[in-house]
């Protein structure tokens, strides 16, 4: 529940730095999910998932649209969207040469937590029937997400040497310039894919 909150409401969290604990070896590891809420996790993104498609088919249905098929159209689309979104995360990274890039479940985790907030948005639709309602809704839980995005995704993309597990070597002024500016990229494309998923 309080992971859920943070994403729907990231505006007065603090602070945004995952924690680290020492492991049996003397190694500094991240703690897990279930000890730190900045740490992400892949259980809300998984039932995200599926909650969206059934939501989505659900939507389909009340629009008299309902097929079965409806749930691998939708189930596809999402699955597209979170790879198109993993590979311009890992790509940017790469080409930015981060070193220290998080793990491949770290990233599907962060570019899943979208879902949360595309299920609040068509819930919204469905209950309430208002354009202008859905409108501020869909705005929100973008805003919501992009912010929440561009904290979690600053120890990825600025990681900070005292606290990152492993090296991470120095960053000049223009490379951290460069690295802001594909963070807000990241937040921004959001708008993008939440807006073609929410779309049933």
């Amino acid at each position: 529940m309080l992971k859920l909150r943070l994403v729907l409401w990231p505006w007065r969290h603090r602070p945004w730095t995952r924690k680290m604990r020492r492991s049996e070896q003397g190694v500094g590891e991240f703690q897990p999910p279930r000890e730190d809420i900045n740490a992400p996790d892949l259980y809300i993104p998984v039932m995200a998932f599926v909650t969206y498609i059934l939501i989505a088919a659900l939507q389909s249905g009340l629009q008299e649209r309902f097929h079965p098929e409806i749930f691998g159209i939708m189930a596809t689309k999402a699955i597209v969207v979170l790879l198109v979104d993993f590979l311009f995360v890992k790509g940017g990274c790469y080409l930015l040469g981060v070193q220290s890039s998080a793990p491949v479940a770290d990233l599907l985790a962060y570019g899943s937590y979208k879902f949360v907030g595309v299920i609040a948005a068509l819930l919204i639709g469905i209950l309430n029937p208002s354009r202008t309602l859905y409108l501020v809704a869909f705005f929100y839980v973008f805003f919501a997400n992009a912010f929440f995005l561009l904290r979690s995704l600053r120890s990825v993309v600025l990681p900070d040497p005292s606290s990152a597990p492993a090296a991470v070597g120095t960053v000049s002024h223009a490379q951290r310039s460069r690295r802001i500016t594909f963070l807000f990229l990241i937040a921004v494309v959001q708008v993008v894919f939440m807006g073609y998923l929410v779309r049933v």
